[in-house]
């Protein structure tokens, strides 16, 4: 939880902001710092390697930082609150928590230090632009894809990564919404929270089997939910549609092998060179899109080795 001794430590670090700011404004190159919502899963170094590809092709400075998991909202503050005393040119935050970030948010925007949210949004209009993709349609595409594979009817359940990023309310009511309004026979039996941790969605997917046993579908809302669903599926020896969220060897190998039926992937490397390339428009007194698309897709094994498709892929 976000404490008030993080919001002192911020506060400090902002206050060296003046002093320390200057030596970063005489550097040669824009310094655009990018915190992330951690390293736990592949899809955060797709990230990185398409800020990194903006970085090296605009001539910028840029750098990638993340906690240790999604659950670390004070540690990601901290990270926050280190980037920002450097008085960068511009900074990228993709929020674990869309309250908690606020206050520095509000720090930056009294600096003149633009923000870009990238993969989540905030609570706020500080950000001058948000690259990310419109989750509550993917999402639904989702719900789409599993009440056509269980034939309109049956129940299911939801294994979603979080409560407090609006990357997993909008995918959870993305999928919830979208089966309450076309398929009037599935009964959504639970929605439950694995903090995209898969040993943790493991557990929880055992438990839903557990106490469902003529369940017919679950739908993790990340790679790390999808992947502990998989596993949950596999230990209880159930048959379900389990369908996924983003990518990853281990999703791609389950869609190959028909284990999983499909995934709704994003857009990663585009998420990630769009958040730099925005920052540095707006750095330079550019206008950007107040909202950057950065797209989505289902694959299954029908298209996964598709051009379109494979280029949105990561291992």
């Amino acid at each position: 939880m976000f404490t008030k001794r993080r919001l002192i430590g911020a506060a400090t670090a902002l206050a060296l902001m003046a002093g320390a700011g200057q030596g970063a404004l005489a550097q040669d190159k824009l310094y655009i710092p990018l915190i992330s919502k951690g390293f736990q899963h592949q899809f955060w170094q797709a990230v990185k390697l398409g800020a990194d590809k903006a970085g090296a092709e605009l001539g910028v400075d840029v750098t990638f930082e993340g906690p240790d998991n999604e659950t670390q909202v004070d540690k990601q503050i901290d990270m926050l609150a280190a980037a920002l005393a450097k008085q960068p040119a511009a900074v990228g935050i993709a929020a674990l928590d869309s309250q908690a970030v606020i206050p520095l948010l509000k720090k930056a925007q009294e600096a003149k230090i633009p923000v870009i949210a990238f993969d989540s949004g905030v609570d706020s209009d500080i950000p001058v632009a948000t690259a990310s993709t419109d989750n509550m349609a993917a999402a639904a595409m989702a719900a789409d894809k599993m009440g056509e594979l269980i034939g309109g009817e049956g129940k299911i359940a939801v294994v979603a990564h979080s409560q407090t990023s609006l990357t997993g309310v909008h995918r959870r009511d993305g999928f919830v919404n979208e089966i309450k309004e076309k398929f009037p026979k599935i009964e959504i039996v639970t929605v439950e929270y694995g903090d995209g941790d898969h040993l943790k969605s493991t557990e929880i997917t055992k438990a839903i089997l557990a106490a469902n046993p003529d369940i017919k579908g679950i739908f993790g809302s990340n790679e790390g939910s999808a992947i502990g669903v998989l596993n949950g599926v596999r230990e209880m020896g159930a048959k379900v549609v389990v369908i996924g969220f983003d990518s990853g060897k281990a999703q791609k190998d389950a869609i190959r092998s028909g284990e999983m039926a499909g995934a709704i992937t994003q857009n990663p490397v585009g998420i990630g060179y769009e958040t730099v390339k925005a920052a540095v428009a707006v750095s330079k007194g550019e206008t950007v899109p107040k909202n950057v698309d950065t797209g989505f897709y289902w694959y299954d094994k029908s298209n996964i080795d598709a051009p379109e498709i494979a280029a949105v892929l990561y291992d």
